[in-house]
């Protein structure tokens, strides 16, 4: 019986934070600007906690933070409704859609990072916390800067976004690639390693560029050295928390993480592991 291959078959990676938009910058910023058309500040750390799920769960995420209730109590003088959260929602998705064209900038390194994961033979996916519409912004725009996956899942095109597995599985599928532990899930936020993990993938997680840094690449280059690194550190050990099994500053260093985890793929490790 012919022993099964080590090499991984497909990576699948998110959009914003990980191959364009560098910090993660539209949609924090979306949700600050709708919550302050009703009068409630809200904070960049309360908009970017909920980051990388669909965007009407991101509102009711936000919504259902104690601080945030209270803030919109004090100003509407009861906390948000059902209807209230579908409101800011029917504001957040145009608002997004108009920003994307600013910032769908492909991280620097991401199409030399993704030609050399394909001459490895593996497939390219993509998902995301964006719906279609976002995504048929945001996708053209990349491919003209040379990244384009084979395939591209937005959040509702599935049963259930993220941290649930189905747009990873939904992904797969596209792809014709199997068994789950020959796939690696790539992202930048706590939901897209949860949902890689009930996937029952690899997982990768993205530091540097990502949403836990929050930070544009000209603001991040500006840092010093050692404080780069401590943000990195930082990033890290959240995403580990959160079920990475290797993390890396950016896209660019994936192809030396592909490589580690077929290493750990070839003696037996198994991503439950």
């Amino acid at each position: 019986m012919t022993e099964p291959s080590p090499r991984l078959a497909a990576v699948i990676l998110d959009w914003a934070g990980t191959t364009v938009d560098h910090g993660s910058l539209a949609p924090a910023g979306v949700f600050l600007d709708v919550f302050a058309r009703h009068g409630v500040t809200v904070t960049v750390a309360q908009a970017r906690e909920p980051m990388g799920v669909h965007k009407r769960e991101h509102v009711r995420r936000m919504c259902a933070m104690p601080a945030v209730r209270a803030a919109w109590a004090a100003v509407h003088g009861a906390p948000p409704s059902h209807e209230d959260e579908e409101a800011l929602y029917a504001q957040a998705v145009p608002a997004q859609i108009a920003c994307l064209p600013r910032y769908s900038d492909v991280i620097p390194g991401v199409p030399q990072a993704i030609a050399a994961l394909r001459a490895r033979g593996l497939k390219i996916g993509s998902t995301t916390g964006y719906v279609r519409s976002m995504l048929d912004v945001v996708a053209p725009l990349a491919a003209a800067q040379g990244y384009a996956p084979d395939c591209a899942l937005a959040a509702d095109e599935v049963p259930l976004g993220r941290p649930a597995p189905f747009l990873l599985w939904q992904a797969a599928q596209r792809l014709s690639t199997w068994p789950h532990d020959a796939l690696v899930a790539v992202g930048d936020t706590v939901v897209d390693m949860q949902a890689g993990r009930n996937a029952a993938t690899w997982c990768v997680g993205v530091t540097l560029t990502g949403s836990l840094v929050g930070l544009g690449r000209a603001e991040l280059q500006a840092l010093p050295a050692s404080e780069q690194q401590a943000r990195h550190e930082a990033a890290a050990a959240t995403l580990r928390a959160a079920g990475a099994h290797e993390v890396v500053r950016s896209v660019a260093e994936l192809p030396a993480a592909v490589a580690a985890l077929e290493a750990r793929r070839a003696r037996g490790e198994r991503p439950g592991g």
